[in-house]
């Protein structure tokens, strides 16, 4: 099956304070949002200001690879 030209993919992004700091143990786990985004407006990596639940506070996640 070939892949959609849609404009529209969707997106992971992932907590960069927690990944930075390998996750202790009072920590459970990485923060990671499923967003989308275009394309052609948006060619480069997204990163937005997000919650963490594990760092609590808002910090920047950043898109990942699925």
């Amino acid at each position: 099956m070939a892949k959609s030209k849609d404009a529209r993919v969707t997106v992971m992004l992932e907590c960069t304070s927690c990944v930075k700091n390998q996750v202790t143990k009072e920590s459970t786990g990485i923060s990671r949002y499923i967003t989308q985004k275009n394309r052609h407006n948006t060619p480069s990596r997204l990163e937005l200001r997000k919650f963490c639940p594990f760092c609590y506070k808002h910090t920047i996640h950043g898109e990942i690879k699925k």
